[in-house]
This record gives C-alpha cells, sequence and structure tokens, in this order.
C-alpha cells in the first residue's frame, strides 16, 4: 500500500459525513507506518472504545470507513478467529465489526459486519511480521502472496457489501 497522508485519509471515507470525517482522530504515526507490508491502514479511536478505522486502496482510489464494535468482553477461553486474514485470538482479539453503509442505505441505518482483528493487523499477521499467540495461525500450503490475496479479496467482498 502507499503511504497515505491526513489529507488522503479524511477525503477518503464513504459511510460518514464529511464532518464526522474532518473530526474523526488520525494516527499521528502515520510516517512510521509499515506502509510495504500493510494491504490497509487500520487504527481504533483512542477517545471512542467502540469505534475503529479503515482505509485501504480500492480500483485506484482511496477508500475509507467507519467500523463500530461491541464494547462488551468476552470470556478468555474463547477463541474467534478474524474472517479476512484467518488468525485466531482468545477472549476478545476477534470483534465483529460493523460498517454504515454508503449513501442512501447508510442513512436509513443499514449495515454490514465482518469479523476481524480487533488490533485491525491483519496484514502484518500474514506476513509474519505480527505474531500472535503460539497456534494462531494455522499452517498453510498457500504462499504468503496467495495468503495476501486471500485477505485483500475477503476484504474487497466486505467493501463491495457496503455499496450494495
Amino acid at each position: 500500500m502507499r503511504s497515505l497522508t491526513e489529507q488522503d485519509i479524511r477525503t477518503s471515507f464513504i459511510n460518514c459525513s464529511k464532518g464526522e470525517a474532518k473530526r474523526l482522530a488520525i494516527p499521528r504515526d502515520l510516517e512510521d507506518r509499515p506502509w510495504d507490508d500493510l494491504d490497509f491502514l487500520g487504527w481504533r479511536d483512542p477517545g471512542a472504545p467502540d469505534r475503529s478505522y479503515l482505509v485501504t486502496e480500492r480500483a485506484d482510489d482511496v477508500v475509507g470507513v467507519t467500523l463500530r464494535f461491541p464494547s462488551s468482553q468476552r470470556g478468555l477461553l474463547h477463541r474467534s478467529m478474524c474472517s479476512l486474514c484467518l488468525t485466531t485470538h482468545p477472549g476478545n482479539g476477534v470483534s465483529l465489526m460493523t460498517a454504515r453503509k454508503a449513501g442512501t442505505a447508510g442513512r436509513e441505518g443499514n449495515s454490514v459486519g465482518v469479523y476481524m482483528c480487533a488490533d485491525l493487523a491483519c496484514s502484518l499477521y500474514v506476513r509474519g511480521k505480527k505474531i500472535p499467540d503460539p497456534g494462531s495461525r494455522f499452517e498453510e500450503t498457500l504462499t504468503v502472496e496467495e495468503q495476501i490475496d486471500r485477505t485483500v479479496g475477503r476484504l474487497s467482498a466486505f467493501l463491495e457489501k457496503l455499496y450494495v
């Protein structure tokens, strides 16, 4: 993924108003992000514990979405799998992230959900740059490139649902 500026990010959001995009918290460490290892930029809002954001390149454009997730905690013995990168995490390490749909459907309250790593580090898990708990990544016969393609494809399918 190419590096993004604050302006790139703020103008990319498809499921919130321009005013909301102008007010949301942007990471201060954009220049330090491992852009070459990211399929998307994801971060949690430090001022709103139930809110996170995801920005990615899609069809020569930058697309951003606001996500919400439940603040309730699950038991630490429970394990869940991210539907994008297929990493498993204990407790609340995977969360149902919901995004309001774009346009009229979103203004009417329609949303789409996806189970994702709560820390939004899917790209780093797939590449082995961030190591989850032992046994959290299955040994796969796919190459890392194929796993990246799968993750990007699943993310793209989720984003497509926001437009329908």
